[in-house]
């Protein structure tokens, strides 16, 4: 039987909706003490005086740390490498804050404690003194001449440029057509349904960190070669079940550090569980760019050349994986899914005294394809083109095809998406319900947009099959689920190519102590990269098999053959699991494979506006979209319909608001932060056209990210095509009823 391609219901459900899954905070080691933290309420300040005298005298409480307990450690690292202009300014990340605090919520001391509440009590009696300082919270701002420095080196941390300038201003000056555009990815909160959380541990003489993470091994390689400065096999991270990540929960953060730290010097297990006002101060965001785009044109409407400028804000401190979303991300998805023989990329990126920003959901690439697409719209509305045959004829058709900024596109469907979706969502229609909106005094606007996503995160990973007495076979591998289903899905792919049912398989991930190497959750890339191990490994397997098969079935190895499980050579035969209870046929595989996948698509968005208050309502959505081959498509489409709430919250709803005097967020908890809700939502119509791609023996491409990369040009489209009667022409994510009421008001002033 088949599973590669069959939909089922996830295996990790049943555990999950009764209760049984476990989570860090479901885990209490005997003897454990607990952690809290005092935080800056400053942006920027300078700490004068640290007083704990009273809260070490409290009963109960086992230590208050501050920086100078912790001098000796090394500093968070920035795990990502860009070729910048000239040398990227990293400063200094001390787990504990060294004199100077650099945003509200920055930890300046570490309280542990018998109890939570204890420890939370203590903390409150730290008595803190600072001086605070001018603050800066806006990137644009950060990099003016007399902003507020936020280290001595100036708010600049990176330029990074890519890309033909020179062709590029060529093409611009001789074009029958540009246009240019500036638009804001807004700051987001990413509040995953699980916080952080997390248990340092002391044991045989070596760390030990069980944590809400999704990148197990990254973060034990930076605590052991930048932090504790120790051999990596003196520390093990592992994760039990992670309540969603998105991105934000792959990185080092300062309370791992400062809980081994306590761990060891306390010699018991340190815990802590991060509550939800903590996770909009402290835990890293996503997005927060100003981008401007110029597109050049020729007469019948091709594509020349898109020059692009970015100002990226970074917070008060470069995360591990932060300037990877403003740089080589979007440099490989620039330009979308578009034939533009020039583009040129220039990004300066500033700190802020803001909370850090890291990888969310797409990283880079949503950035990109909402430039793009705005520029495509922009180009149709002021040079007369129709948006939908623009699009069509600039799409790649052609494969492969080498993008300006060197990405190979091996294949894709761009075109065909545009003519499926216009009839599954009935484009033809729409006039039709755009009357029946005006008789209820609605304004109704239909937008369409295409993406390209580049899926692939870190290069290479490692997979391995382990047989067991009990039949059972064991499934490791170094990618990582915070929420996809990999309980289900590897398990599917295992037991298509070794002739097993899935439920003979027994998955297992996120743990060092376990699995040797790994590069985690990231980029869309579990099923690409590890799903590749995964089928080397089991083709290996079978290999070692056939040799033992053909021993036992007294045949020459060239006459085995393997079918649905069975070793068989003339009339008999063997299974697997026989062969393997004879000879060990554990195997393990690191895989090199750097190739990128591109997940594609075209969607539509209807939405009726209220004139009179600005509110809108997301009316219809259909995407139609290309993930190669699908391993388990009712997965693929769970996994979409994520990604485009989050990508519909962004467009109409999320912003991350910090006051500009004194940098205090104003956006805070979820009272004033809306999350989209199911009743935001309409029934999200989503069809799945594959073209397998060639990049891995699967031919899966990635669709975790799609839908955030997708959903916020398509939204935006739709309310600037209704609101265009007004005279409307531009305006900015989030579409809130105020933003659209006030842009409304603007334009029938003019």
């Amino acid at each position: 039987m088949a599973f590669i391609g069959q939909s089922s219901r996830r295996l990790e459900d049943q555990r999950l909706l009764t209760g049984r899954g476990v989570f860090v905070d479901d885990v209490n080691d005997p003897g454990q003490a607990w952690a809290n933290v005092v935080r800056s309420p400053h942006a920027h300040a300078v700490i004068d005086r640290i007083d704990t005298v009273a809260a070490r005298a409290m009963p109960g409480v086992l230590g208050i740390y501050t920086y100078h307990d912790v001098a000796d450690l090394g500093p968070l690292p920035c795990a990502t490498q860009v070729a910048t202009v000239a040398p990227m300014v990293v400063p200094s990340r001390p787990a504990l804050a060294n004199g100077r605090v650099r945003h509200v919520g920055d930890p300046v001391a570490f309280v542990v404690a018998e109890t939570a509440h204890v420890a939370r009590d203590a903390a409150e009696q730290v008595v803190v003194d600072y001086t605070p300082l001018p603050c800066v919270v806006d990137a644009a701002a950060a990099l003016a001449a007399k902003a507020p420095r936020l280290w001595d080196s100036g708010n600049q941390s990176y330029r990074f440029q890519r890309g033909a300038a020179a062709a590029v201003q060529a093409a611009l000056t001789a074009a029958a057509h540009v246009v240019d555009i500036e638009v804001i990815n807004n700051r987001l909160v990413i509040a995953p349904i699980e916080n952080r959380a997390a248990i340092g541990r002391w044991v045989g003489g070596g760390y030990d960190l069980l944590v809400t993470a999704a990148s197990v091994h990254a973060i034990r390689d930076q605590l052991a070669e930048s932090v504790f400065r120790c051999p990596r096999n003196q520390v093990r991270v592992s994760a039990p079940d992670v309540g969603g990540g998105f991105g934000i929960k792959n990185c080092l953060y300062p309370e791992w550090v400062m809980l081994l730290w306590c761990a060891r010097l306390l010699g018991r297990p340190v815990k802590w569980v991060e509550d939800r006002a903590e996770d909009f101060l402290c835990t890293a965001q996503g997005r927060d760019n100003l981008s401007r785009g110029r597109l050049a044109l020729d007469e019948n409407g091709l594509f020349l050349a898109l020059e692009v400028s970015t100002i990226a804000g970074l917070g008060a401190y470069m995360s591990g994986g932060g300037p990877g979303s403003s740089t080589n991300a979007p440099a490989a998805a620039m330009g979308g899914g578009y034939v533009i023989p020039a583009i040129h990329m220039d990004v300066r990126a500033a700190f802020t005294n803001t909370a850090p920003i890291d990888a969310y959901r797409g990283a880079g690439k949503p950035e990109a394809n909402y430039l793009i697409e705005r520029l495509v719209d922009k180009a149709a509305n002021q040079c007369g083109f129709d948006p939908i045959d623009l699009r069509r004829r600039n799409l790649i058709r052609s494969f492969p095809y080498q993008k300006a900024l060197g990405t190979v596109v091996d294949c894709g469907r761009f075109a065909a998406n545009i003519d499926d979706v216009l009839l599954l969502a009935d484009h033809a229609g729409f006039s039709q319900r755009r009357a029946f909106s005006e008789r209820r005094g609605r304004l109704r606007g239909i937008g369409l947009a295409c993406f390209l996503e580049t899926a692939r995160g870190a290069p290479n990973e490692g997979a391995e099959l382990r047989f067991g007495k009990d039949d059972t076979v064991t499934i490791l591998v170094g990618t990582q689920s915070n929420g996809q289903g990999h309980e289900t899905s590897y398990p599917q792919i295992a037991a298509d190519l070794l002739g097993l049912s899935p439920e003979q398989f027994r998955y297992i991930q996120a743990d060092t102590a376990e699995i040797p190497e790994g590069n985690g959750h990231g980029g869309a890339r579990s099923m690409h990269m590890g799903g590749a191990a995964l089928f080397k490994a089991a083709q290996q397997v079978i290999e070692k098999g056939r040799a033992v098969a053909a021993r036992l079935l007294q045949a020459n190895p060239d006459q085995v053959v393997f079918v649905a499980g069975r070793f068989t050579a003339d009339d008999r035969s063997v299974d697997l699991l026989s062969v393997a209870r004879d000879t060990s046929l554990d195997t393990y595989v690191w895989n090199l494979l750097d190739i990128i996948t591109f997940p594609n698509g075209c969607h539509i968005a209807e939405v009726e506006v209220d004139p009179d208050t600005g509110m809108v309502v997301l009316d219809r959505y259909t995407a139609v979209d290309d993930y190669g081959t699908l391993i388990n498509p009712l997965l693929t489409v769970g996994q979409v319909q994520g990604g485009l709430a989050q990508g519909i919250g962004q467009a109409l709803l999320e912003h991350t608001v910090y006051d500009p005097q004194s940098g205090q967020m104003l956006s805070g908890s979820f009272m004033d932060y809306q999350l989209p809700r199911a009743i935001d939502l309409p029934d999200l119509d989503i069809t799945l056209n594959g073209i397998a791609t060639e990049a891995n023996p699967l031919g899966v491409k990635g669709s975790g990210q799609a839908g955030a990369i997708a959903a916020p040009q398509t939204i935006i489209s739709a309310i600037l095509h209704a609101l265009s009667p007004l005279g409307v022409t531009h305006i900015d994510m989030p579409a809130t009823p105020e933003r659209v009421w006030r842009a409304i008001q603007q334009a029938t002033m003019r």
